[in-house]
């Protein structure tokens, strides 16, 4: 299996720099906070998309962020000032091409994460073309940016959330673009039949159980998620060796070969089949922090 404290850092995770360098940072993560990372064609060339959720004691906060060879090229921020008015757009060039984002958080539903579920849209335009519109205002967005009624190119590659909680930790979560959502629980048990060890659930469905966590700290394993197989790595070393309250790292990995099976292919959704054919798979991350 992957090396989990070589991916992410025993301590933290390797954020990008406020000022939009190309420097990478280590810093302490926010625990409530979402992150989703689309890939797209921008002046013909692929680069990635990145919205951040946060939220705070002031106040929800937006970042996006476009990247392209490994260099950030757009960077913006809507801070809680900026939310008072629930929505507005911001301008950026990138050589010769304008670059604009748009944004309609006014009639927007929050739960207990910082991102939204429902009443908003997010939408960055690209002379005159949709690169990105995410949210279920959708014919609100295409009539504010006045962009082509096409569908986005972008592909949703990778997620990242930060929940805290004492040993169960739930949240809302997808396998694949467009797929159906589910309700993901994990389970932390320091006492279990004396030892610690930890359950996963799906839909209240256990699809995984671990024992004898203070020699399992670290492991894959495969599952099956609405026919498809998911690979479930998990590192909990900082729960139990780590110094202070830190965090267990979970990666659900959904597996685009089985879109080529005669079988199952007929699962597969057609954003799934677009991500096969590009080579993409999906990740979503789980940063589970302990707040006992």
């Amino acid at each position: 299996m992957r090396d989990f404290p070589s991916c992410f850092g025993e301590n933290g995770v390797q954020v990008a720099d406020a000022s939009c360098s190309s420097a990478v940072v280590t810093k302490k993560v926010c625990p409530n906070s979402i992150t989703c990372v689309y890939k797209c064609k921008l002046l013909g060339k692929s680069c990635l998309i990145t919205l951040s959720w946060s939220k705070n004691l002031i106040g929800q906060c937006l970042s996006v962020e476009i990247d392209s060879s490994h260099h950030c090229i757009c960077k913006i921020d809507v801070k809680p000032s900026l939310f008072s008015k629930r929505k507005g757009s911001k301008f950026s060039r990138v050589d010769s091409t304008e670059i604009e984002v748009f944004w309609d958080l006014s009639s927007a539903k929050f739960g207990s994460g910082s991102e939204p579920l429902e009443g908003y849209y997010v939408a960055i335009v690209s002379s005159g073309e949709m690169l990105l519109l995410v949210g279920d205002l959708k014919k609100e967005a295409l009539k504010k940016t006045g962009a082509i009624a096409s569908p986005p190119n972008a592909v949703l590659i990778s997620k990242r959330e930060h929940i805290s909680a004492k040993r169960v930790y739930q949240t809302k979560a997808r396998f694949f673009e467009n797929g159906p959502t589910h309700d993901l629980k994990i389970e932390y048990d320091p006492h279990s039949s004396g030892d610690p060890g930890l359950v996963v659930r799906i839909d209240t469905k256990t699809v995984m159980q671990i024992k004898h966590l203070q020699w399992n700290f670290r492991g894959n394993y495969s599952i099956l998620i609405d026919g498809l197989a998911v690979e479930v790595y998990w590192d909990v070393h900082n729960w139990l060796f780590g110094p202070g309250l830190g965090n267990a790292v979970f990666m659900f990995q959904t597996s685009l070969s089985v879109c080529d099976s005669p079988v199952l292919s007929w699962r597969c959704s057609e954003s799934l089949r677009e991500a096969n054919a590009q080579g993409l798979g999906f990740s979503f991350f789980l940063y589970a922090w302990r707040n006992e």
